[in-house]
């Protein structure tokens, strides 16, 4: 069942004894909580892991501006762009020597591939990254709404092992990483 941003931080504040809310644009605390937090919040989880639901490749358009040092060439990063995992030339979406500044990517060569975590839409999240999401919320909202340090340690210490559990879900729907470049390996005649 796909769950939009609504029912997602409802689902969050049920978990700490709230109110539920059916808008974030409600006149109440909770819609008032959960409007300020659900954003920053959902952001900070989807860029902490290279989901693979969040995970995308695109050609960037290089601009006309050129950065004033260290670079030859500016890019514009895509819209949703939360976080770069690599960038690279031609068929390798690795190994280019990069640098993020505001909502540009500089490097010397074009065409920059960039491989990076974007803001997925809710129903394009996995329900494993749900449960992450709403441990994460209760765990920021419970002390602006009921003050409590206490089950604020509680649920952020239940929040890490739903996104480890989350993380660890993801890690399987992937190959295995190799590694590409052991010195040690083909100095003794490996490979």
């Amino acid at each position: 069942m796909t769950l939009s941003a609504v029912a997602l931080a409802s689902r969050a504040l049920l978990k700490i004894g709230a109110e539920s809310i059916s808008g974030f644009d409600e006149a109440s605390t909770e819609a008032e909580v959960a409007a300020a937090l659900y954003g920053p919040t959902r952001d900070a989880l989807v860029s902490a892991h290279p989901w693979s639901f969040a995970t995308a490749q695109s050609r960037l358009a290089r601009l006309d501006a050129t950065p004033l040092a260290d670079y030859r060439h500016a890019f514009q990063v895509p819209d949703g762009f939360l976080r770069a995992l690599s960038a690279g030339t031609g068929p390798q979406g690795r190994g280019l020597r990069y640098r993020i500044t505001g909502r540009h990517l500089h490097a010397d060569r074009d065409p920059v591939i960039l491989t990076y975590i974007f803001r997925p839409a809710e129903g394009d999240v996995p329900p494993f990254f749900d449960q992450a999401l709403i441990a994460r919320l209760a765990a920021e909202m419970v002390i602006p709404l009921t003050e409590s340090t206490s089950r604020a340690e509680t649920l952020f210490r239940l929040a890490e092992e739903e996104f480890r559990r989350a993380r660890t879900i993801d890690a399987r729907q992937d190959t295995p990483p190799r590694v590409e470049d052991v010195t040690l390996i083909r100095a003794r005649g490996g490979r």
